[in-house]
């Protein structure tokens, strides 16, 4: 099939626009597909700005790119209008530090991480070697700083660590993020299993004064979502706010992922569990008003009453 002359010229001016365009499925920041989230991942962590394009919302530029650099699969990573390659490339490149070469950034750091696991964990873990044959033992940790322990070939470019006699392979990017590690066998109500402590991991939710919220309000760079009964919120109305209600929660966890969130109750309690609710739906941008619509009324706005 011959690619149409205005989608190649659609494709090209896309490249000529941008020095950087990842075809994908779905945004940087909300990806489709576990391909897509794997090359965001990386470039994510070298680039604070480059170019998306959602070849879901779009087919006459997810069948095209096909055609136009003769690769059959997305992701596709264009530099400088050149075709790269798809996500298992760009990750090759990631840990080799070629991608950091070709994007013009640092090099990265190859250092080994720290990782305490514990006689119970290793206990726990060797048995499921013993079958691995040349398989290696990877932890994988996402930009999520997600942790998943997976058998994988070893590769060239692994950071090896051992940890109490058990060898640990890490990608580069796993390797940064897995700093300082611990690794127990727990027990909980809900069964046993591995428990890993990531403490170079950002807080799922950041805490939010009521006069930062104020200066965020004034900049529109922020939405409020009141997570207060309605007998509360007729008491004292916090102008502006989006409801959460099971008639709001479809609409509100289809937001893109993306947008910076502030999460409102009466004391800043229950609005920090429903903002950790929708960072585990993907939300990023996070917040709890600390001292809730009390410390607003208190510092911010006397007209509100309190109750």
């Amino acid at each position: 099939m011959s690619l149409a002359p205005t989608t190649r010229a659609r494709i090209e001016t896309l490249l000529a626009s941008h020095r950087v365009v990842l075809f994908m499925k779905g945004s940087r920041n909300a990806p489709q597909c576990g391909f897509s989230a794997a090359a965001t991942d990386r470039l994510n962590s070298l680039l604070d700005d480059y170019a998306t394009v959602d070849v879901l919302a779009d087919e006459e530029i997810r069948s095209g790119i096909k055609e136009f650099g003769n690769w059959p699969t997305i992701p596709q990573l264009y530099i400088d209008g050149e075709l790269v390659g798809g996500a298992d490339i760009v990750q090759s490149m990631y840990d080799s530090g070629e991608l950091h070469r070709a994007l013009g950034v640092a090099e990265p750091d190859r250092t080994p991480p720290t990782v305490t696991i514990s006689d119970a964990a290793v206990a726990a873990i060797k048995p499921a070697l013993a079958d691995a044959g040349e398989m290696k033992l990877f932890l994988v940790v996402n930009g999520n700083f997600q942790p998943q322990f997976q058998l994988c070939e070893a590769g060239a470019n692994d950071i090896v660590v051992d940890a109490n006699g058990l060898e640990i392979h890490f990608d580069v990017a796993s390797a940064a993020r897995a700093r300082g590690a611990t690794i127990d066998w727990t027990t909980t109500p809900h069964g046993a299993g591995l428990a890993i402590f990531l403490p170079a991991a950002p807080p799922m939710v950041k805490s939010l004064d009521v006069h930062a919220l104020k200066r965020h309000l004034e900049s529109g760079d922020i939405t409020v979502i009141d997570v207060r009964p309605a007998r509360d919120r007729k008491l004292a109305p916090f102008a502006g706010a989006d409801v959460l209600e099971p008639d709001s929660h479809a609409r509100l966890t289809a937001l893109p992922k993306d947008t910076p969130l502030a999460f409102l109750c009466h004391h800043g309690n229950s609005s920090r569990s429903a903002a950790e609710h929708f960072h585990d739906h993907g939300f990023r941008d996070v917040h709890n008003v600390e001292g809730g619509i009390d410390a607003w009324a208190t510092e911010v706005d006397p007209s509100v009453p309190r109750y």
